[in-house]
């Protein structure tokens, strides 16, 4: 089985590929979710987010942005102390902020952010050939911060968009790939 190279160099990466990425995800929690996860992935290895992951849904509350937007000293506290996830205060600081954000979005989050889903997206031949920005994550980023959102810039955005299959970066010979341009909507 053929998968892109990033997806055969370990099995919890294979699981990953094989499964969740470039599936399309919708709903306010599920989102929130994977804008904090990439948002704490910035300047890690991917692996290191998604090992920890289990641990980051329990300690923001299934990352449910009602919950974590209430959070308070006392929780930043904990996640600072809480050894299985990424103690960056910044990141914990983008993450409880972004919550906040969500809360006073006049769309839901899903909506905004499947907003920015280009209306065809050519599949890329190889790895070197997918892009780590794209006019899409520029404005996706751009919107975001205009809206307050913090810690999400264009490269974090596009790897939002592959993650939440917004766009369809598995390579040509990938058994995922169908072999098509994909329409994101």
């Amino acid at each position: 089985m053929i998968r892109c190279p990033w997806g055969d160099s370990t099995p919890d990466y294979a699981e990953y590929h094989d499964t969740e990425w470039g599936v399309e995800l919708h709903g306010e929690a599920e989102m929130f979710e994977r804008m904090c996860l990439e948002s704490f992935q910035s300047g890690l290895s991917w692996i290191t987010i998604l090992r920890k992951r289990e641990n980051f849904r329990r300690a923001f509350a299934g990352f449910r942005p009602d919950v974590v937007a209430g959070y308070g000293q006392e929780d930043v506290d904990r996640l600072m102390a809480d050894a299985g996830i990424v103690r960056n205060r910044a990141k914990i600081d983008a993450a409880i902020n972004n919550a906040r954000r969500v809360a006073e979005l006049d769309v839901p989050l899903d909506d905004l952010l499947w907003s920015f889903a280009p209306e065809r997206h050519e599949r890329p031949a190889t790895v070197d050939d997918v892009p780590a920005i794209t006019p899409e994550s520029r404005a996706m980023a751009k919107e975001l911060k205009r809206r307050g959102f913090a810690f999400l810039g264009p490269t974090t955005c596009y790897a939002l968009m592959q993650a939440t299959g917004m766009v369809d970066d598995h390579i040509a010979a990938c058994f995922r790939a169908t072999g098509q341009p994909v329409s994101a909507r």
